[in-house]
């Protein structure tokens, strides 16, 4: 018999329609707006350990970045009018790289957590209580950023090298130390997304205050506005910059609540509850608590 038969050409093959692997969840703008630069406060040594390493991470890719910012003038409290000229000033291409470079990153952690607890539960036979779907879909998020900046912008080639050794670093390291202290490492993204949400607001305010002229009326790529259902006049880089600030804001306070529970913790991000008065966490920002939800918040 021709092998043909067996396995009939591509062509033969009816096509499948692309679909989205977890669908966004809808954010107003009086949600987006609402979204605040907020800090954790260290607890213990876990904690400590998860803030340091957080700040070297944050030095090391603002020194690959060249990113340097003067915190009152990012913030809108002063102006400079030859900020432009500064050697650290950031530009559209200089913002482009940082998030192209932190975006790339930014992946990693759902997924090395993913794939461990995956893992876990496959050799203990037993199931996950809700935990994988969530560190999954969070690395679909950021890659889902990655992609939609990649819209905008074309890395070099130095750039590519320069995540791929990152990558590479950062996976490893991080893989190991998912098995050694997994709610370190999920504080560790709890402060890593809040050193995100800073990096989002500063390029926010600086567009808002005429220093990224390129982007005033630039559209967002088809990509992006599909993917958030951006809706009509709402469709500009600010417009994109604050649903994605909202996306990181959301996995700050998804980390750190899960950096509070036990392992065994049913997911409060995917469970039902009984009384639907009491506020709970939620996969929207209807509900959104910048440090975290502590532990009895979640399983009173």
């Amino acid at each position: 018999m021709n092998i043909k038969e067996y396995f009939p050409p591509p062509e033969n093959f009816p096509a499948i329609k692309k679909s989205e692997a977890w669908p966004h969840p809808v954010y107003t703008e009086e949600q987006m707006r609402q979204i605040v630069i907020a800090h954790r406060k260290t607890n213990n040594w876990s904690d400590w350990v998860a803030l340091k390493s957080v700040q070297v991470l944050r030095s090391v890719t603002d020194f690959a970045t060249g990113y340097r910012h003067d915190k009152e003038v990012a913030a809108g409290i002063k102006d400079s009018r030859d900020a432009n000229r500064k050697r650290f000033a950031m530009d559209e291409r200089k913002w482009l790289v940082r998030f192209l470079f932190l975006e790339s990153v930014a992946g990693v952690p759902g997924m090395v957590g993913g794939m461990l607890r995956h893992l876990h539960s496959l050799r203990r036979m037993k199931r996950d209580n809700g935990w994988i779907e969530t560190l999954l879909e969070e690395a679909y998020n950021e890659r889902m950023h990655l992609l939609t900046f990649l819209k905008m912008a074309e890395p070099g080639w130095f750039m590519r090298l320069m995540v791929l050794g990152a990558q590479g670093v950062f996976f490893n390291g991080f893989f190991l130390a998912y098995l050694i202290s997994p709610r370190t490492c999920h504080r560790f993204v709890g402060y890593l997304e809040e050193e995100a949400v800073i990096t989002y607001t500063r390029a926010i305010n600086d567009l808002d205050t005429g220093k990224l002229p390129r982007w005033e009326n630039l559209e967002a790529p088809a990509f992006a506005v599909k993917y958030w259902d951006m809706p009509e006049g709402h469709r500009k880089i600010r417009d994109l910059l604050l649903y994605i600030r909202a996306d990181e804001a959301k996995h700050r306070e998804v980390n750190h609540t899960l950096g509070n529970l036990s392992q065994q913790d049913p997911n409060p991000y995917v469970a039902e509850y009984k009384d639907p008065n009491i506020p709970r966490p939620s996969k929207g920002l209807t509900t959104l608590k910048p440090t975290g939800w502590e532990r009895d918040e979640v399983l009173r």
